[in-house]
């Protein structure tokens, strides 16, 4: 099985996968830059979260909306909050911050107004200022666990030629995997209205999490390979330790997979955002760790990238 004989293939499809999810990422910078690319939630933007549950029948969103844009002043403005359902009996309600006596007249005028017993689930308020912190942390922990990859890889590896260069492609495929999740997150925000929360970065930081690990266990096999067989040509000795490494890898893959799947079948609206992003981001890493990042010390092994604009010889 001659899987690095494809790369550019992979690579082309890794890049039609990316693309459009900047090209809605650009999109909502464009409508929003105050928010910059992707619908931030509270965590991030700060404001306030409602959840309540009506113990007769539930009103429609526009109602629910319609109440909110009613006790927006110029002073609290509640005005387009995003109203997402829960189950058959339950609104989650994001908005912008709300004091806790707005919030106590808003559910009384919800009992009066829709003739049904609210109960409080949950509410949460977030001010700007802590969004904005979590903001910068969200970006200091992804850039440290890069250096911290990439630190570890070359230590890990310093006894092959070329050590950086491990670490150098497993941050690239990890880096594609941060694109792609981040993309699908801006098309969900694009089409379904779901908001990047706290939940997104813990998904986020567990796919880098995966994707590295099944990046190192490809290359430690190559790390193997490379005393092993000693004369092979570099492309066949990638190969050889892909092909050798797959079938653990798509088995541990798949039982995440498959359990993930369940859950965002069964497990509930709370938690199906979450669950979705986090499937996304284990098949994208388990698609990068196979087809982009051995393929990559490959591509640096041969400085293939001299050779791209020039004609070939039978050209």
């Amino acid at each position: 099985m001659n899987i690095i004989k494809n790369r550019y293939l992979y690579f082309l499809i890794s890049l039609l996968v990316i693309v459009p999810g900047l090209v809605f990422m650009g999109i909502h910078w464009a409508e929003n830059p105050q928010e910059g690319p992707l619908l931030l939630g509270i965590d991030f933007r700060g404001g306030s979260l409602l959840e309540v549950q009506f113990s007769g029948t539930r009103p429609d969103t526009s109602e629910i909306a319609a109440l909110y844009n009613d006790f927006s002043t110029p002073e609290q403005s509640l005005k387009d909050p995003v109203i997402q359902p829960l189950g058959d009996d339950s609104f989650s309600i994001r908005s912008k911050t709300m004091t806790d006596e707005t919030k106590g007249a808003l559910i009384t005028e919800m009992e009066s107004r829709f003739g049904s017993t609210v109960t409080v689930l949950n509410f949460t308020s977030v001010s700007a200022s802590i969004g904005a912190e979590v903001t910068r942390a969200a970006g200091v922990a992804i850039l440290m666990a890069a250096i911290a990859i990439l630190i570890y890889i070359w230590f890990a590896f310093r006894s092959v030629d070329h050590p950086i260069r491990y670490g150098t492609a497993a941050i690239l495929a990890m880096l594609h995997d941060v694109l792609v999740v981040v993309g699908v997150e801006a098309m969900l925000g694009y089409f379904l209205g779901w908001e990047a929360d706290a939940l997104f970065l813990t998904a986020v930081l567990t796919v880098i999490g995966f994707s590295v690990h099944d990046t190192i266990v490809v290359f430690d096999r190559v790390r193997e390979n490379s005393r092993i067989h000693r004369r092979l040509e570099y492309e066949k000795l990638i190969n050889h330790s892909i092909v050798q490494t797959l079938d653990r890898s798509l088995a541990t893959q798949l039982t995440v997979m498959f359990t993930l799947t369940a859950l965002a079948l069964f497990g509930g609206e709370t938690i199906r955002h979450f669950v979705i992003i986090l499937l996304v981001g284990i098949f994208s890493g388990t698609y990068s760790s196979i087809f982009n990042a051995a393929p990559i010390l490959v591509v640096w092994e041969n400085r293939e990238w001299e050779t791209w604009f020039k004609r070939s010889a039978n050209a």
